[in-house]
């Protein structure tokens, strides 16, 4: 009978002790061993043929070199989509692929995605928003290149392409002002500071309001809960089509209302068409992201454009530049943000404010 192969075995093998090889069998603390002890201990265990006193097998998850986690709240809003696309444009180019996981803006969720990133080693990680924990974050980005696109801070010690939803507020406000609006909504799902880019997108409004002698700036929301969020697919337009049909019932002197995204204006325009209301004539519609279906006729959405396609792009070339980097000096260092200035685009849903 042949003799059973044990952990002292493949660590004699090995070269190292045999708490090192448990730890690396088990996964704990495996960051601690390079790649290819973590590799020469796997091959060890299949060639030797040893097996744990449990009768459990162990196989090697290889690190991938290609292989990309995006992480994102939905893919239902085409803003995830479209920045999706524009990351996988560029890596496919340099023959990396992506595996895209959702988080419904649960913490717990993009824990287990953090976890499960530096657990099967990937080429890097890329968050379509800012980490709601950025603590994480940092901690994986010591691992891993990471790199979040969203609003732009100050304080994140991770690469970004930024977006700066404040501008974006103000230049939106700066347009229905001009047209002599003085009584604007905001409409918004969650509002709240882990939502940064909902926060600031109503802070520039609220800047430019202050320009103008008699505007003033109405905030109606909803919180939305993961759970919620993960049952409801049409989450963002049902939220939209409420809020809206709030601020008229409650604030009829409103002649504009802003949406948080072109999402959730798709539903406040619904909902200003059911009070038989016109668009832009008795009340004009704006929203933020540009998304694809504001350009239809039927819509003709005032919006915010972000250049989302390029952002996406961009986030890739910081993710490969953190690769180098950790190629040429063996750690990730270099933080880099790189910005796309917003613009206005306007259309047929916002126009002069009505005579009330």
């Amino acid at each position: 009978m042949a003799k059973k192969v044990t952990l002292k075995d493949i660590a004699a093998a090995a070269g190292i002790s045999p708490a090192s090889v448990s730890m690396i069998l088990n996964r704990r603390s495996i960051d601690r061993f390079n790649k290819e002890t973590v590799e020469q201990v796997f091959a060890l265990v299949e060639s030797m043929g040893y097996q744990s006193s449990k009768g459990k097998n162990y196989s090697l998850v290889k690190p991938s070199d290609t292989l990309i986690t995006i992480v994102c709240p939905s893919v239902f809003n085409p803003f995830y989509t479209t920045i999706i696309q524009g990351i996988e444009i560029a890596a496919r180019k340099q023959g990396f692929v992506t595996s895209v996981h959702t988080t419904y803006w649960d913490t717990e969720t993009e824990k287990f995605i953090m976890e499960q990133a530096r657990k099967f080693n990937v080429a890097g990680v890329i968050f379509a928003m800012i980490p709601q924990q950025p603590q994480l974050a940092y901690e994986l980005g010591r691992k891993l290149p990471v790199v979040a696109i969203g609003d732009r801070r100050g304080d994140l010690e991770l690469a970004t392409v930024d977006m700066n939803n404040f501008t974006a507020g103000q230049l939106m406000g700066k347009h229905l002002l001009e047209y002599g609006h003085r009584k604007i909504a905001y409409i918004s799902t969650t509002l709240n500071e882990q939502h940064t880019s909902r926060v600031r997108r109503c802070q520039g409004l609220e800047a430019a309001c202050k320009a103008y002698q008699g505007a003033g700036l109405k905030v109606f929301t909803k919180e939305i809960t993961p759970d919620y969020e993960i049952s409801n697919v049409d989450v963002e337009y049902t939220t939209g089509y409420e809020l809206a049909t709030t601020c008229l019932r409650q604030s009829p002197e409103t002649t504009a209302i802003v949406a948080i995204n072109d999402m959730v204006a798709y539903g406040a325009y619904d909902a200003i068409c059911d009070q038989g209301l016109r668009i832009p004539e008795d009340i004009s519609l704006c929203g933020f992201d540009n998304i694809f279906p504001s350009r239809l006729q039927g819509i003709g959405l005032t919006t915010i454009d972000n250049s989302l396609t390029e952002c996406g792009k961009s986030a890739f070339h910081l993710l490969e530049e953190e690769i180098a980097n950790y190629e040429r000096h063996g750690k990730f260092q270099s933080i880099t943000h790189v910005e796309y200035k917003c613009r206005l685009v306007p259309r047929k849903s916002s126009g002069p404010a009505p005579q009330k």
